[in-house]
């Protein structure tokens, strides 16, 4: 596992779940194409494999 993550929002949380929309936010991703870096760990995975198909993952 990579020490961080480098999480972009790539597609826009309209018409998706509100499950998912949550998730995207409490990642701390407001807005298309903002980047925010996380620690790589479990919790963080499992909200990442929830909203894959919204997100870039790049590990730093």
């Amino acid at each position: 596992m990579a020490a961080k993550l480098e999480v972009t929002l790539t597609k826009s949380v309209i018409g998706s779940k509100p499950a998912q929309r949550i998730t995207v936010q409490t990642l701390g991703l407001r807005k298309m194409h903002q980047t925010v870096e996380h620690q790589d760990n479990a919790a963080i995975r499992g909200m990442l494999d929830k909203v894959a198909h919204l997100v870039t993952i790049k590990e730093v």
